[in-house]
Formats: structure tokens, sequence, C-alpha cells
């Protein structure tokens, strides 16, 4: 069945990307046609419903994907009552190229499976094109749809900050015709799309796994929403960002300043009328202080200790220049303290409008006020670190070190390049301000850019180190058969990137091909499951 998504504008000006599992959609509404809010309503429902009975027509069940889009309309809706005259209006329909959820064929409750890959995002999907090639059975368990956290958890502007070719799935690079530039959501959820309709993995969405533990007889037992299953061995790909993470201080803040996660963060006009709080200057941090300042937002910064990265330097992107350098490459175990490495925060650049620096001090030129870390906040007051000239100091440091070690290379290579200046500071802190008022600033909502929490509550497996993080090498844990795929630094920066979490999943697929087959092996020859099939060494 050929999907469909409904582009609608809300009467205060906020889009959202609606989906249909059918084109049912086309018989109701008209891009470009306004409608009165309860007659939107009227016909998402209509449409919906028959939607939903066409995939239960096909493939034996209702389709949930329809109920909880319509659900969600239903509760925008309510949000817009109290307005008189509210009209939503619907700018476009767009078809979808692989026809259907492909998991419908497959019933994962009482069955059992040699590998369970738990997450359907990149990661995962990569282990399951990886394990197909090996002819290994298997089945992925996704808990939404195909590329949720890119639809549903990014902002309206929001693009890539690394370059298309980058992404690199196994068996499925880019092949698009702008190698250069910088997908944009949609964009990245297609690409997703596309590579499910590529190969075709079996599949299983709108499915939450919500334990995981393993038997004596070293089974892993999967407890899930639509029942229970087992596997031999078990693919943990559910990335790291899964609990949003805001300091507890937040509560302090006054009732009526509204407060957003920056993956709940869609564009400008999701805010109230007034300044913005922004807090943090990782990369959701600086892209979003951005976004709100190009719209003309008066933005007030909490800058933290994230380091920066110039776009461009010498003539091409940074990043190919150490991707040709082999920065990319190095292994985690290169680093003598990698367990720091792995908890670093990414360099701040974006790929917005074809890619450009990030310079905060262009920011504060321009008027958007810049302040330290934000550490306390008292009534309507907001307290700051002295630290806002320290870290910008070393964001630029760390940029200007990049460029060191790219005209190295030029050098050591005889390569022929352009020169270019090097970066002078555009704006210097004459004061670092170690406190505002919000009544004062004018500031009506804060957006939250304080990263994410892992998440592992649901595996019962000693696996975890103080820090919640799964002690692993390469992937494989010491509980044999548990597997984990798509963590930040796994075994190179692009693990859990699309560049390189191809690489690990063909690593891991060889590692578990291998278990399995000594497993059949040990079978036959003793009749019983041996400890040794899923303990084989793996460097």
């Amino acid at each position: 069945m050929p999907e469909m998504y409904f582009h609608v504008r809300w009467p205060d000006g906020v889009t959202q990307r609606c989906y249909s599992p059918s084109t049912v959609v086309e018989d109701y509404f008209s891009p470009g046609d306004e409608y009165e809010l309860a007659e939107f309503v009227e016909r998402s429902r209509t449409a919906l419903g028959i939607a939903g009975e066409r995939v239960k027509e096909k493939f034996g069940f209702f389709c949930t994907g329809a109920s909880d889009q319509l659900a969600q309309i239903e509760r925008t809706a309510a949000s817009y009552s109290t307005v008189g005259g509210a009209k939503v209006a619907v700018e476009s329909l767009t078809g979808r190229r692989w026809e259907g959820p492909v998991s419908r064929e497959i019933r994962p409750a009482g069955a059992h499976f040699p590998v369970a890959v738990v997450g359907g995002g990149q990661a995962g999907l990569s282990m399951s094109y990886c394990l197909r090639q090996r002819g290994v059975e298997h089945v992925v368990i996704e808990a939404d749809r195909v590329g949720h956290e890119w639809r549903e958890r990014r902002w309206d502007s929001f693009c890539l900050v690394t370059p298309n070719w980058q992404c690199r799935l196994p068996g499925y690079p880019y092949r698009g015709d702008d190698p250069d530039g910088f997908m944009v959501r949609d964009e990245i959820v297609r690409y997703l799309e596309d590579y499910v309709a590529f190969f075709r993995p079996p599949l299983v969405e709108g499915v939450s796994v919500t334990r995981l533990r393993r038997t004596p007889a070293g089974v892993f037992e999967l407890s899930t929403t639509a029942g229970d299953f087992t596997a031999d061995q078990v693919v943990v790909a559910t990335g790291p960002y899964h609990t949003p993470s805001v300091p507890p201080m937040a509560q302090r803040l006054p009732d009526d300043v509204v407060q957003v996660h920056s993956s709940r963060y869609r564009g400008p006009a999701q805010l109230p009328d007034g300044a913005v709080l922004v807090v943090g200057t990782g990369q959701s941090g600086c892209q979003i202080a951005e976004d709100l300042h190009l719209a003309g937002r008066p933005v007030h910064l909490a800058v933290g200790s994230a380091p920066r990265v110039a776009r461009f330097y010498r003539g091409r992107d940074c990043v190919a220049w150490l991707d040709e350098m082999g920065h990319y490459d190095r292994s985690i175990d290169e680093f003598g303290d990698a367990g720091a490495v792995r908890m670093r925060v990414n360099h701040y650049v974006t790929g917005r409008d074809g890619g450009r620096d990030i310079d905060l001090r262009a920011f504060a030129r321009d008027g958007m006020r810049l302040y330290g870390r934000l550490t306390g906040i008292s009534g309507t007051g907001l307290e700051f670190a002295d630290d806002l000239k320290v870290n910008l100091d070393r964001a630029d440091a760390v940029a200007e070190g990049i460029k060191d070690a790219i005209d190295a290379y030029i050098g050591a290579h005889d390569i022929a390049a352009p020169d270019e200046p090097r970066y002078v500071p555009v704006w210097e802190p004459a004061e670092q301000p170690g406190s505002l008022g919000l009544e004062a600033a004018g500031i009506t909502s804060v957006v939250w850019s304080t990263g994410f929490r892992r998440d592992h509550r649901w595996i019962e497996a000693p696996v975890f180190d103080g820090r919640g993080y799964p002690m692993h090498w390469r992937g494989a844990t010491s509980t044999p058969g548990l597997h984990f795929l798509g963590l930040p630094w796994q075994h190179s920066w692009g693990s859990g990137r699309f560049e390189a979490v191809g690489r690990d999943a063909e690593f891991l697929a060889d590692h578990i091909d291998a278990s399995r087959r000594l497993a059949d092996v040990c079978g036959t020859l003793t009749g019983a499951p041996s400890e040794l099939a899923s303990a084989l060494p793996i460097g």
C-alpha cells in the first residue's frame, strides 16, 4: 500500500507533517486549501479511519500509525479550540516510494530467532543488511517508525552537519546529485525509508522491547508490547539518546515561562512572543540559537564548553580534509583516555544554506546576548558562571588547532591548496554578566539544549559501568551473545553516524555469524548449547 504524508499549518503558523498509510487522504484534502478547525479534524478522522481499515483488509490488523496520527491531530486541535475562526491549511501532499510497513508478515510473539536487533534506525538497519548478506535469520524490532528520531525529534530547519557523501549505509551510499550538500530533516527520513525499500529488512514497527534477559540456558528472552519471544543473540541498536536531560533547576522557573527541550523544539513560531534563553552550546544549542536569531527573535545564550570547527578551510570542507587525513579511521584504542573521548561533546558547525561556520562571537556582535554556563535559578533571576571568555577562547583554539593539522598535512604532501587568512575574533566580551532578570530581559521561553540520558533499565545484564555506559569491545560485551551498535565512538568517530556505522555493523555481523556457525557445530557434536559458541574471541 502506498503511504502518504499531508503537511498542515495550524492557526498559529506551526507546521506539522502528518502520516497516512494510504493515499485516501487525497480524497479529503487538497493542497493549498484551508479548513475550519472542526472540519479538518472530522476529515482527518474519516480519512485515517478508512486508511486504517485498508491496512486491516490487506494485512489482518488495524494500522496503529493511522490511529496514533489521528490521536495526535485531535490533541493538537484541542489546544486551538478557544481560538475563534481557527483554520488549518493543508500545504502539500507527498507520497512515499516503499509500500507499507514491511513488518506485517512477521509475528515475533512466541517465536524464536537466531538474532534479534532492537532498534530500526540507521544502526539497526545497517545490522539487518549485513546479517542478510551473511544469510543469518533475524528480526528487527522498532518502537516507532523508521526515521522516527529524525522525523519527530528534530526541528523544522534541521540539516546534517556532515556532507551527504558521508552517508554510507551498507550497500546504499548517498546517490543524490548534491554530495557536498547537507540533507535536511525530511531528506534524511526519506534516505532511511528508501534504504528499507532497497533491501526489505524483516522489520517490525510499532513494538517496544520492555525487558531483555538471558536465561541460564543461554537464550535471550525479550518481552515486548506485542508479546514475548526468544533469540540466541541480540544486538541493541537503540543509540545513546534516550531520555531528554533537563537540569533540576528548571523546576524553579516561573510557571508562565515556556520550557522546551531541544528534542521538542520545532521553530520560532512555536514559542510565545518575547526573548528566548537557549541553554547549552553543543550542536543543537548553537543551531537552535541561530534559528531563532535569523528569525529576528531576541536570544540569550548560555555558553558551555563545546568546541567548534570551521566549515571550510583552504578550499575544502574541513570534514573532507579530515577524512583524507585518516582522522575518521582512528580507532578508540589509539587514545589513552578512551573513556573521556567517548564522552566528548561534538564540535559545533552547521550545514544550513550550504554550510557555514557557527561563530558565537559574530552572533554577539549582531545582537545576541552571551553568558557563561547557567549555574542557578532563583525566582525570576538567572545566575551564570564567570567562564564566557574562557569557553569562547577554547572553542576558537580547537578550531584553529584543526586548521594547524590541515596546514601540516598540506605541507607534508605538497598539496596545491589556496592560502587562507586565519580567524580573527570579531567580538570580545567587555564584561561577563553573572546574573540576569527574566522580566527585565523579556524572556518568555527557555530552550534546554542540555542533551540526553541513556536508559538501559530494560536490559537485565551486568554489562554497564558506573556511568551506565555499556562495557564492550567493538560492540561485543562480556555477556555472550549480547552486542551493542551505534554508540558514539563505539570504534571510531563515525560509529554513531551514517559515516561508519556500517563498518561496525559488518564487524559485528561477522562475529555473530561465526558464533552461530560454531554453535551449530557444537550442538551437532554435543547435542547441547555451548557457552563457547557465543564467547568467541573477537580480536
